[in-house]
């Protein structure tokens, strides 16, 4: 019976270790990719591309926001929203 404590005690030490380390490398990944990516300030959040999937529209006057706009561009294949081609996209719409 003192077995199956102690083993029980390690396996729940182990798996909160586990998932502590599992946040922090989602962390890691996410500001990581947050600043390789995100040309603003108003374009930090990860959550909301999360919400946004490739639906055919390719122009800024079908988007609702920057980080939309910007999902799009990086995701999405045959968008017109960045014509000069600095990676902002919708810049007299959306991303100012």
């Amino acid at each position: 019976m003192t077995r199956l404590i102690v083993l029980a005690i390690v396996c729940l030490i182990g798996w909160k270790g586990y998932t502590h380390f599992e946040e922090k490398q989602q962390a890691s990944v996410a500001a990581t990719s947050e600043k390789a990516w995100s040309p603003t300030p108003s374009v930090r959040s990860a959550t909301v591309s999360a919400s946004f999937k490739c639906d055919g529209r390719t122009h800024c006057s079908q988007m609702t926001s920057c980080a939309e706009a910007t999902y799009f561009l990086r995701n999405c294949p045959g968008v017109k929203m960045d014509g000069n081609n600095d990676g902002v996209p919708c810049e007299q719409q959306w991303c100012r």
